[in-house]
């Protein structure tokens, strides 16, 4: 990649129910400082909202801008259609409730260049726009939220396993024949570890930032956090090796708790101990994440966290073995190598 000439870009977004974020999500990718040829495509998923309608405004709107279906409704198939649809040779995945900043392609192409990698991320800057969603978002940036993922709490530029979103260079997504439909959860994980697996390199910069809109209420964060551990679980399987004690760790919480209690009422009062404990270290943990926020985010913080501890230890703990079973037969052989052009 030529580092002087601006090389085109494709955006692809895979979209479903985005009504509250979208214009404004593309009115960021439009609006970014970049010289060089820009394209967006949005794959529509059957949303049920005012999404669609949304979407053909900016196509109405904005030559630049175009639309495909996703009958499915899934992820990795909505990027998969978005990626055959575009035509540039680097791609940029954006979702439909994030925010670039004003420089982020620009940055993102350069690191290509520079770094030689197949993938560049970098920080999905949750920003909340009510109490609850400043809480979540506390919790999504603070360790004690998500461990030691850099692409949620920040760090030194460098190769990592995985980055948010990414801006990929289309030769490697074709070697690897896009993402595995097959992954409704974890598809960017599961592709960025093929992607290594062939030799190509994974390069997280805090340089680039995507604001991000956390979810809505208790249960949608539930709900997304289940399926976060479910998936995982699911990759663990289909990758034998790709765990680690990050993502151990919510089950394990979640069966000490639940150990704890029925213990502390069938045995003994001390077992209450350990989630006396678990309450303890996330009402202290609370307080450094909450600097800043308004009383009413602050108190919400514990209630946030525990909600994505144990929901995405509930995912993990029960992720049916069906799931991996399907993924495994859908397996293609790796390729040998990505390197970049």
């Amino acid at each position: 990649m030529n580092p002087s000439v601006s090389p085109a870009v494709s955006v692809i977004m895979p979209v479903l129910d985005e009504e509250r974020h979208l214009r404004d999500s593309v009115r960021h990718i439009l609006g970014q400082e970049y010289d060089g040829e820009l394209e967006v495509v949005i794959a529509l998923g059957p949303s049920t909202d005012r999404t669609d309608e949304i979407a053909a405004e900016l196509v109405a709107e904005d030559g630049r801008v175009k639309t495909v279906p996703n009958p499915t409704g899934r992820t990795p198939a909505a990027l998969n259609a978005a990626i055959r649809a575009s035509r540039h040779p680097v791609v940029v995945r954006v979702d439909g409730h994030g925010m670039l900043s004003p420089d982020y392609i620009a940055t993102a192409v350069r690191l290509l260049a520079e770094t030689g990698a197949a993938n560049v991320g970098g920080l999905m800057h949750a920003e909340g726009e009510n109490a609850w969603e400043q809480a979540v978002a506390a919790a999504m940036t603070a360790r004690i939220g998500v461990g030691n993922a850099a692409f949620h709490t920040g760090g030194e530029a460098g190769e990592a396993e995985t980055v948010y979103l990414g801006v990929f260079r289309r030769e490697v997504l074709e070697q690897q024949g896009g993402y595995n439909e097959e992954f409704v959860r974890a598809q960017d994980w599961e592709l960025n570890f093929r992607i290594r697996e062939a030799g190509g390199r994974i390069w997280f910069s805090p340089e680039l930032r995507v604001s991000y809109r956390p979810r809505p209420n208790v249960r949608a964060l539930a709900l997304q956090y289940r399926n976060y551990g479910r998936w995982r679980h699911v990759v663990a399987r289909y990758h034998a090796g790709s765990i680690n004690l990050r993502y151990l760790a919510p089950p394990t919480a979640l069966c000490a708790i639940a150990a704890g209690l029925v213990a502390g009422a069938t045995l003994t009062p001390w077992a209450f101990a350990v989630p006396a404990g678990y309450l303890a270290a996330i009402t202290a943990g609370s307080v450094p994440a909450g600097r800043g926020l308004p009383l009413a985010a602050r108190v919400r913080i514990p209630v946030a966290l525990a909600t994505m501890h144990m929901s995405w230890g509930w995912g993990f703990l029960t992720s049916p073995r069906k799931l991996a079973r399907r993924v495994i037969a859908s397996r293609r052989p790796a390729p040998t190598a990505t390197t970049p052009r």
